[in-house]
């Protein structure tokens, strides 16, 4: 996907033109699509607040950023506050930077919130390998740039996935590891689940074009009973894009094509058990009360492998717990830390 496009400070877009790609390895830009006019994805935050009961003073300061890793690969992320970030925050699959939007509102803090390879505004991979081992490379050079010594890094689903990979390759970058709803366990075939206990995630299986945005918020809302639709609909406006010809598809590329590997060999993460291990950083284990993707056995090699973690249960949670437990997360994550 490009990246290109203008500058973005507070909530607002200023119109001052990035340089040419490659000129520098980070840039500020505003990606909204040329055709996505009227679009501003920092235009919604008092909408975030309002679900929640929290008053905004200021305008939050928040703007888009773009590193480039690896072989010109752009990594792109959201960046709260003034000062040295204090946190990172990594996505789902299927997800993007702004899940985190009540979560960092809540926290204000400086912190940044990264878009995954192959997600939200971030390129895609030529290989289409969007696994834990791929995305910490990439994290962590993108990190190196924007976030060199936060004091925890906040990871779900695929995002907390990749933050075992990250905490046990790269411990000078993550102080403290905060996993969410996720072990190598996740993805294990054994493992049957309804489309309702899926969730959301049944998205990435459904059709990756829809005729109307409507339609893609009807699917979404179909898929989260439990949230408002409000916040359905929000979620699936920085999740979605048009095409040319008028239809709409989503922000990430997790779709199955001719050429790519098995599912059960793609979605394999029990190699990072291993990992798990080998963390040597206080690591909190956060699990959606409500959520059938981490197991009481999960539970227990988990402490098994880490003795010392700490375990949260959410109650009334699902998988994301970030949006159906914003508050209660933001509590963890700032006593975990130590923020508070």
């Amino acid at each position: 996907m490009s990246t290109a496009g203008v500058a973005t400070c507070t909530q607002s877009p200023e119109g001052k033109k990035t340089p040419p790609d490659g000129t520098n390895s980070m840039s500020r830009v505003n990606v909204a699509d040329p055709m996505s006019v009227g679009y501003d994805e920092f235009g919604f935050l008092n909408e975030n607040a309002e679900e929640i009961g929290l008053e905004l003073g200021a305008p939050a300061t928040v703007e888009r950023r773009v590193t480039t890793v690896g072989t010109r690969q752009r990594l792109s992320a959201i960046v709260w506050g003034e000062g040295a970030p204090e946190l990172v925050f990594l996505h789902g699959g299927g997800q993007n930077a702004h899940t985190w939007d009540t979560v960092a509102l809540l926290l204000d803090r400086p912190l940044v919130a990264f878009d995954l390879p192959g997600h939200g505004h971030s390129d895609r991979r030529p290989d289409r390998d969007y696994g834990p081992w791929n995305n910490a490379e990439a994290v962590a050079e993108s990190m190196a740039q924007l976030a060199p010594r936060p004091r925890g890094v906040v990871g779900m689903s695929l995002g907390g996935a990749t933050l075992i990979r990250l905490a046990a390759t790269r411990p000078d970058l993550v102080a403290k590891a905060v996993i969410i709803d996720v072990t190598p366990q996740v993805n294990d075939p054994g493992r049957e689940r309804t489309a309702a206990e899926r969730g959301a995630t049944t998205l990435i299986s459904g059709p990756p074009t829809y005729g109307t945005f409507d339609e893609m918020v009807e699917a979404a809302i179909a898929t989260s009973p439990n949230r408002p639709p409000s916040a359905v609909r929000r979620g699936v406006r920085h999740n979605a894009m048009p095409l040319p010809d008028g239809r709409w598809t989503w922000r990430y590329d997790l779709f199955r094509s001719a050429g790519d590997p098995p599912a059960e060999k793609r979605g394999d993460f029990t190699g990072l058990w291993e990992d798990v291990s080998n963390i040597t950083v206080p690591v909190m284990l956060v699990v959606g009360g409500d959520s059938v993707f981490v197991t009481d056995e999960d539970v227990a090699e988990f402490r098994r492998r880490q003795p010392t973690a700490q375990i949260a249960i959410v109650n009334g949670a699902g998988h994301a717990v970030q949006s159906d437990r914003p508050r209660e997360l933001a509590a963890l994550i700032e006593d975990f830390v130590g923020l508070a």
